[in-house]
């Protein structure tokens, strides 16, 4: 929902913008982890704390009678994961996030006598001896991966064709452990997705080539391995912005400067433009230079001038901060400057909000 919600307000964007030339940009950060580990934890074991219960992979399973017009089929199943693959696939996108020194994996199943998955917290005891015997840290256990499958066949009448689809959807579901400790230091629930589809004009050749069960199990359950790690670690995140190209020679000469990533020139351009302009033109420059100080990680500076963004939207939206039924009406959906500098805002906010705990987990590499 969030992906279509930015799409809309960049398409607001654009026809609110009228003969203003806009042109989109990406953006890279890194966000912190849930998690912070002090710098004394260098080395950890990833063990696999699940029951080996191989034969006891499906848990349920229905057909599904409220398909929509079109569905032939539609089956969902309830797995258990394989544990032995999450848990080297867990341990393998660790290490190759560089962020630990060492990154040892037990995937042998610690609980190999349980006859039936269930949560087992390791004890103090447990959790020290596996500490001192694999000589690290601390551990990283994985305690339960479930899965939801959803395999559909549907018949697309304009095309002619059949699609089927499986839509597989992981819960695993880790607990951190250090030596010496009663109890875990905190558990991460967790959940994605992964998808497979296959188009054909003959209904059983999408039966056919569709993803069979064993290999969904398989490739879902090393998946499900990579989905912790950013709760577990600082992480990358991909985002757009929209950057002011026209109304004024200032703002397309700062355009070829921000192209050419010479932030400090652009923004001076911009800056001028704010102070000599009024209305749209200097929202723009303001919103221009936000961007700048963004681009180049001065983020409190970037929030400052975000926040002239909109005090400057608010008065061209004619947004009443005062009235409640005008600002529930834009809340609820009405498109205008306001709102989508409003989310920039907020972006930006929660960016500073973890400057201070990334800067802190990104230490250990400074020593």
């Amino acid at each position: 929902m969030t992906k279509y919600f930015h799409y809309l307000l960049g398409t607001a964007l654009l026809l609110l913008s009228g003969c203003q030339s806009i042109e989109q940009l990406s953006i890279d950060y890194m966000l912190p982890a849930e998690v912070s580990f002090p710098t004394t934890l260098k080395r950890v074991a990833v063990v696999n704390n699940m029951p080996n219960v191989p034969d006891n992979k499906l848990i349920a399973g229905e057909e599904e009678k409220n398909k929509s017009a079109h569905e032939m089929t539609r089956l969902t199943n309830y797995y258990n994961g394989n544990a032995a693959i999450t848990t080297e696939a867990l341990a393998e996108a660790l290490a190759a996030e560089n962020y630990f020194e060492e990154v040892v994996i037990c995937d042998s199943a610690l609980r190999s006598r349980d006859i039936t998955p269930r949560e087992s917290t390791l004890t103090q005891e447990e959790a020290s001896e596996l500490v001192q015997d694999l000589n690290v840290d601390f551990l990283i256990a994985l305690e339960n991966v479930q899965m939801r499958s959803i395999r559909k066949i549907s018949y697309m009448p304009a095309w002619g064709v059949f699609h089927g689809t499986v839509d597989v959807k992981v819960y695993p579901t880790v607990k951190i452990y250090l030596p010496n400790r009663k109890g875990p230091m905190t558990t991460i629930n967790t959940n994605d997705s992964i998808f497979w589809e296959e188009i054909e004009n003959k209904e059983a050749l999408v039966r056919t080539r569709l993803i069979g069960e064993e290999e969904m199990l398989k490739q879902a359950s090393g998946f499900a391995g990579t989905v912790p790690v950013k709760h577990l670690l600082p992480y990358w995140k991909s985002s757009n912005r929209y950057l002011f190209s026209g109304g004024s020679v200032n703002m397309r000469d700062g355009a070829v400067y921000a192209k050419e990533e010479n932030w400090t020139e652009a923004i001076k351009l911009w800056q001028q433009t704010y102070q000599t302009k009024k209305g749209k033109t200097k929202m723009y420059a303001a919103y221009n230079t936000a961007l700048g100080y963004e681009m180049q990680d001065s983020i409190n500076t970037a929030l400052e001038w975000a926040v002239k963004v909109q005090n400057i939207a608010r008065e061209i939206s004619k947004i009443d901060l005062n009235d409640k039924e005008n600002t529930k009406s834009v809340q609820g959906g009405n498109l205008s400057y306001y709102i989508f500098i409003s989310q920039y805002v907020e972006e930006l906010q929660k960016r500073e909000e973890g400057m201070a705990r990334l800067n802190m987990q990104m230490s250990r590499f400074d020593e």
